[in-house]
């Protein structure tokens, strides 16, 4: 039987913190830090029992960071090129290490994450970890890899703009010289001689405020300042050094990469890499985070990737319709657009690039987010993901220091999550310290996303949209109402979501098509299970006469029918 996937990305520094002192731009000592060692196997299980098959942990890598850490001869960073006190995890300052701040021993973070991954697999879960391709920190500099391999940017031709064997991209004669205070309250100013272009494609030795500064691009072979010419016979270096990378980390026994920007690195790379990688280690999946939809197709058939964000589409329509900006009949665009590829799509509600659902900048309450939950994780056979404390309608509206009150949970600063640490409650995750509101919404997710894998339909079913059938009807409310059916075997499921926020009394028709489509007898009438609720109703089962229920307000129903 192979398992939809079920995706939990947890943010890793985050989730074990119980300390919930919460100063702005507070230090590791100021504001705690959580650790590897917190996801037990108690913390396991319960993510587990969420219906999870996969957790992203999010931040393993080491990366530049403004916390002291040389005792463990790790080379401290400048302040100036750290976004926040703990800094970002998508600023890499070594490839083959483990980040320090997650180790209750840092000297030894690498067998801390070892014990992390067979802890994982023994709770029955899969590990994913970033990989973080398109750019490193500025003073990126690997003390874990191994003996003979060279470190990025080691054996460069400094005065060249571009050589495809160089890792960097430089500026020649010019210093790096951004816009801001390079100093940062250090002994002494950083300097970088000749600067390196910017992660976010910037090749100019002044990036901003609004520029991914403390980063630096790295060199596939592509001159991006002589018409992105493509050099890329013989091997470029970085293929090599990346490639064995992302061998390293197989190695350590995780089941997947989820690749941080990775339409921003050429396809040909990923050609050349993921099957090299997947050689060796077959069962390893390959997550693109790519937002431009005239590539979808390039990096899944090209580039070899088993998934990509469904970001653009169905994440940016079901947040409209959320936020009641947009129609629910908008949706079907959604599949469409992507149905010859809909099983390579990643649902999603939030991820640590987004605003919380339940934020002031979004939905402004969790419960609103049911019905979207409800179609993303139900229409498809691809791969859901949720975001820790989603399930419990964590608001992200704090004003962490670097991050700011922006309704997303910091990926900068040292802090904690208010709902997963109530829900962790200090390690014991007894349900005393959640609200009564909390436990109901977390109680909703665990029951839709464990249909996804229980039931045979959600996990493997073909899926029928059921909108043209009803978008004239003055029984359906089409603004805010979606409706699909997902059929297997002698299963038969009718999933509607109601938006909005009263109840609807539903007439759904059911078209002819739809029986011809599946093959299956008209019934007159049949009892039907709401697999939401465990209620049964009798309902109609043929095109002569629409099916007719009520659908709570944000809320939905999943009627299962036996064939």
């Amino acid at each position: 039987m192979k398992n939809k996937l079920i995706i939990y990305q947890v943010f890793t520094r985050l989730f074990g913190n119980d300390k919930a002192s919460h100063i702005p731009n507070g230090t590791k000592k100021d504001n705690g830090c959580g650790h590897l060692a917190d996801f037990t196997q108690k913390a396991l299980d319960e993510i587990r029992g969420l219906g999870v098959t996969h957790v992203w942990y999010t931040g393993v890598i080491a990366h530049a960071t403004q916390t002291d850490y040389t005792q463990y001869g790790i080379p401290q960073d400048h302040p100036a090129i750290v976004k926040g006190k703990a800094g970002s995890p998508y600023a890499i300052k070594d490839y083959y290490d483990v980040d320090p701040d997650l180790a209750v021993k840092p000297e030894k973070r690498m067998k801390e994450f070892q014990n992390l991954v067979s802890r994982t697999h023994e709770a029955g879960l899969k590990v994913i970890i970033d990989f973080v391709p398109n750019h490193v920190a500025r003073q990126y500099h690997s003390i874990a890899r191994p003996e003979g391999v060279k470190d990025l940017g080691e054996d460069d031709d400094k005065d060249r703009a571009f050589s495809p064997q160089n890792n960097f991209y430089y500026i020649p004669g010019q210093a790096f010289r951004p816009g801001f205070d390079l100093q940062a309250g250090a002994a002494a100013p950083y300097e970088e001689y000749p600067a390196k272009a910017t992660g976010n494609d910037n090749f100019s030795p002044s990036p901003g405020r609004n520029d991914w500064y403390e980063t630096v691009k790295l060199n596939y072979g592509v001159d991006y300042c002589n018409g992105r010419q493509c050099h890329f016979s013989p091997s470029p270096s970085t293929w090599e050094k990346m490639r064995d990378i992302l061998l390293h980390w197989a190695g350590n026994g995780i089941d997947g990469f989820r690749c941080d920007m990775a339409e921003m690195v050429p396809v040909e790379f990923w050609e050349w890499a993921i099957p090299q990688v997947k050689c060796h280690f077959p069962s390893v999946i390959f997550i693109a985070e790519v937002y431009n939809p005239n590539e979808y197709r390039n990096y899944i058939h090209k580039g070899g990737f088993d998934y990509l964000y469904d970001k653009v589409g169905l994440y940016d329509t079901l947040r409209g319709v959320t936020c009641g900006h947009a129609s629910a009949r908008q949706i079907t665009g959604c599949w469409q657009g992507v149905d010859d590829i809909r099983d390579h799509m990643v649902n999603f509600l939030e991820n640590h690039d987004e605003q919380r659902l339940a934020s002031d900048f979004f939905a402004g309450d969790g419960e609103k987010g049911r019905p979207a939950l409800l179609v993303s994780a139900c229409m498809g056979r691809n791969p859901m993901m949720v975001y820790f404390g989603q399930e419990l309608g964590e608001r992200g509206m704090d004003e962490e220091g670097f991050s700011g009150r922006d309704g997303r949970t910091t990926i900068f600063d040292y802090w904690s999550v208010d709902t997963i640490r109530r829900w962790r409650n200090k390690g014991t995750f007894t349900p005393d310290k959640l609200t009564a509101k909390e436990l109901g919404l977390q109680a909703f997710y665990r029951r839709v996303l464990g249909l996804c894998n229980k039931e045979k339909a959600l996990r493997e079913g073909d899926f029928y949209d059921l909108m043209y059938a009803n978008n004239g009807s003055d029984l359906f409310c089409a603004d805010k109402c979606y409706a699909f059916v997902r059929r297997k075997d002698k299963d038969l499921l009718l999933v509607v979501a109601n938006f909005g926020d009263a109840e609807q009394h539903t007439a759904v028709n059911l078209p002819r098509h739809l029986f011809e489509f599946f093959q299956i007898q008209e019934k007159a009438e049949v009892i039907a299970t709401d697999l939401l609720s465990g209620d049964k109703e009798c309902v109609t089962l043929n095109a002569g006469q629409p099916l007719v229920t009520d659908i709570p307000a944000y809320s939905g129903k999943i009627l299962k029918v036996r064939l």
